[in-house]
């Protein structure tokens, strides 16, 4: 898919991959509406790039999914490209974790996601063209101890892509899923670089996530899961999850350690 011109609407756009995709997007010629929560880096960030439609929202609800679709079809007219990005992460053992938390994760990853694609897919099937693209994790093919909301989160997410690719197969729609490793992002504190230098963590600079994305749209691609060896570790994890646990079993006693650690 040629991107110039298409009206992008582009979630989690003040994050820090999230900027990074929002310049590349808007310097091949997109229409860009950006979402965050965060108001003022938002502003920041579609102040940089001329043409841009900065719209403050929460995706935690139905109601701010609703305003957000409705900002950007006001702003830039049908959305063309949808790209879920924003997410929340937390790394803790779950007994300790916030229920309040949880309940964020899983509304802002997922649902907020889900919400949002059902807003602007009327829209879609009726000009019979659309790309959905839904920025997950390998954390939602391989659960990570520690990260457990996190990927039940993206778990949700890869299958929400799956069933929705074949619910629209017969149309122009394509529902894409990209699911990164860790990348080297402000979503990770302190807490998970500590641990990702202690367990030997593979991790990813943004810029070359986010060129994986857009070329993910560039050919349409369906799936597309980043690094190696976790993207090798997918498909043994789907025949063979009691290997992976026996191989991640001395990555999770390390990792507990920082797990219980004060942010």
């Amino acid at each position: 898919m040629n991107i110039r011109d298409k009206h992008i609407l582009l979630t989690g756009a003040a994050g820090g991959m999230g900027r990074i995709l929002a310049a590349e997007l808007h310097a091949r010629g997109a229409r860009l509406s950006l979402i965050d929560a965060n108001a003022e880096a938002l502003q920041q960030v579609a102040g940089e790039l001329d043409g841009t439609a900065a719209i403050v929202g929460d995706l935690s609800t139905i109601d701010g999914c609703s305003a957000v679709a409705a900002g950007a079809a006001e702003a830039h007219g049908p959305v063309d490209v949808l790209i879920n990005l924003a997410g929340m992460m937390s790394f803790r053992c779950y007994e300790e974790e916030d229920p309040a938390m949880i309940e964020r994760i899983v509304q802002v990853n997922l649902l907020g996601a889900m919400q949002l694609t059902r807003a602007v897919l009327p829209d879609m099937i009726g000009r019979n063209q659309g790309r959905i693209v839904n920025v997950g994790s390998i954390f939602g093919s391989i659960a990570f101890a520690y990260f457990t909301a996190y990927s039940a989160s993206k778990f949700g997410l890869r299958g929400f892509s799956e069933a929705l690719r074949r619910e629209l197969n017969d149309t122009g729609i394509r529902v894409m899923y990209v699911a990164p490793r860790a990348v080297k992002t402000p979503l990770n504190t302190g807490r998970i670089m500590r641990m990702g230098e202690a367990t030997k963590m593979n991790m990813d600079e943004p810029e070359y996530v986010v060129r994986k994305i857009i070329r993910a749209i560039d050919n349409d691609r369906r799936e597309v899961y980043i690094g190696f060896p976790e993207s090798l570790f997918v498909g043994i994890n789907v025949l063979l999850p009691r290997l992976v646990d026996r191989a991640l079993a001395a990555q999770n006693r390390i990792a507990r350690t920082f797990a219980r650690e004060e942010d």
